[in-house]
């Protein structure tokens, strides 16, 4: 899917939820998700593209969260960590496995 990268907001690490379906039925039913989970972004892309205009309060809110004392990553988030590849003039491309 498309979309715009995700702000960093107080007590949060910059995520991206998403939900599996079985079929395409369901998913546009949006009834019974086989799974239901989120990705985190790698600080290294985060503070790429909150050094651009429009991040302003994103640059600002990452500096007082992390990856181990976010909310709900902060209980393990090695198998939710995208990897990123691209560019802030290009786009990114987030990929993670999702064993269903």
């Amino acid at each position: 899917f498309t979309s715009i990268f995700p702000a960093a907001y107080s007590g949060r690490w910059p995520h991206i939820h998403f939900e599996v379906y079985a079929d395409q039925d369901a998913a546009t039913s949006a009834a019974d998700p086989v799974k239901t989970s989120q990705l985190a972004l790698p600080e290294d892309v985060c503070a790429k593209v909150y050094a651009t205009s429009g991040y302003e309060q994103s640059a600002v809110n990452i500096k007082r969260t992390s990856l181990d004392n976010d909310n709900v990553f902060g209980d393990g988030y090695e198998s939710q960590l995208a990897t990123v590849v691209g560019s802030v003039s290009n786009g990114y491309t987030a990929k993670l496995a999702v064993p269903v």
